[in-house]
């Protein structure tokens, strides 16, 4: 029975393009899958009919000997034409498949050795909110795996080198024929690294890195947060047998403040104040996060909690010359252990005010309860 064309047996256009004898393929393979089709001869015929027309038209080179020569192209060139589903689609299968469906299955295959990276590590560092400010440059000590100085990652002793594995040939994954299928997984002789050391390094055991405490220099800009997080790419542990290295996080935490509290950018501070200075007004002075001295007026008859905002007073902007505001919260002070005399001018002093006009805010709130309860007697 002679063959169909490659393009029919697609549904294409002898001019279509390479994306377009994709989607073809792909829509016709989920169709006519085994798997899909169980004890269907047909499906799998079929099945078999896309494979060889999309293995010939996806190669730019075998596509144009076929427009030229037509199957002939191919005869006696070992392909294995219809002597069986299997021996005509063993590794070539699998690799259209990889391309095709390869992103539903966890992404694209990794070559020998990709596994091998090294971990990435954590390191906590605590600041103080002051350095958070400024920014600082510190040292950090960390326990890591570090490249072995015998064998210099290589986990060879010295005047030897890795061979490529004779199991994989150095691709660090195995293919094995099951039923339709050919599965792929990782090389069980070399863990797929592609190589295997024949002698290994006295020192590292053959792992090509050792433990080893490192001293880091790390560069804290100004104007960051708790929970900050900086990588330093590369820093991590060293990957096995040279491998790529992974990398190192610091996540930062702010002391709390004896002072200060921060809120994003700006920076809160609560100032004790006399009831004589929240009565008449008066001039403070408060620390502020860079050091310095800010002068503050109280205003004449100021209230417990009213906050009093200083521009540009608060924290620095990450990666800017900005800065937050800076608010000072009044928490008027009641005095305490009061003299005999003292008690008697407090005496004297409410006796002489006119609490509709010294206390508004009671008399309203006062007011209100007395019509409350006027209405729960009605």
């Amino acid at each position: 029975m002679a063959k169909r064309d490659f393009y029919e047996t697609l549904g294409v256009t002898r001019g279509a393009s390479a994306e377009e004898l994709k989607k073809a393929f792909r829509k016709l393979a989920m169709e006519c899958h085994p798997d899909r089709n169980p004890g269907d001869a047909k499906a799998e015929h079929r099945f078999k009919e896309i494979n060889e027309a999309y293995d010939v038209l996806k190669d730019e080179q075998k596509r144009a000997a076929y427009d030229r020569f037509g199957h002939a192209a191919f005869e006696n060139a070992g392909r294995g034409g219809d002597s069986g589903f299997g021996a005509g689609f063993g590794a070539g299968f699998a690799d259209i498949f990889d391309e095709m469906f390869g992103e539903f299955m966890g992404g694209r295959r990794q070559q020998g050795g990709a596994n091998l990276r090294g971990s990435d590590l954590r390191y906590n560092l605590e600041i103080t909110l002051e350095e958070a400010f400024k920014g600082k440059q510190t040292t950090v000590r960390v326990p890591t795996l570090a490249p072995c100085d015998a064998c210099k990652g290589s986990g060879a002793e010295a005047g030897s080198r890795p061979i490529s594995c004779p199991t994989c040939h150095g691709q660090g994954r195995v293919r094995a024929q099951q039923g339709f299928f050919t599965i792929e997984r990782t090389c069980p002789a070399c863990h797929g690294a592609g190589r295997v050391i024949e002698n290994p390094c006295r020192q590292c055991g053959g792992q090509g890195r050792t433990n080893r405490e490192r001293a880091l220099s790390v560069s804290i800009p100004a104007g960051v947060e708790d929970g900050t997080r900086i990588r330093l790419a590369g820093e991590g542990e060293a990957g096995v047998r040279g491998g790529g290295a992974g990398d190192l996080y610091i996540f930062l935490s702010i002391k709390p403040h004896r002072l200060f509290h921060r809120e994003s950018n700006n920076i809160h501070v609560h100032v004790p104040v006399s009831m004589t200075t929240a009565a008449l007004g008066g001039a403070l002075e408060v620390p502020t996060i860079d050091g310095s001295r800010a002068r503050v007026t109280i205003p004449a008859g100021v209230q417990n909690g009213h906050q009093l905002r200083l521009k540009g007073k608060g924290m620095s902007t990450l990666r800017s010359t900005a800065r937050g505001d800076m608010y000072v919260e009044v928490r008027v002070e009641t005095p305490v252990h009061l003299s005999k005399r003292q008690q008697e001018l407090l005496k004297e002093f409410d006796a002489a005010g006119d609490a509709r006009k010294t206390q508004p805010e009671a008399e309203s709130f006062f007011a209100k309860v007395k019509e409350f309860f006027g209405d729960l007697t009605e």
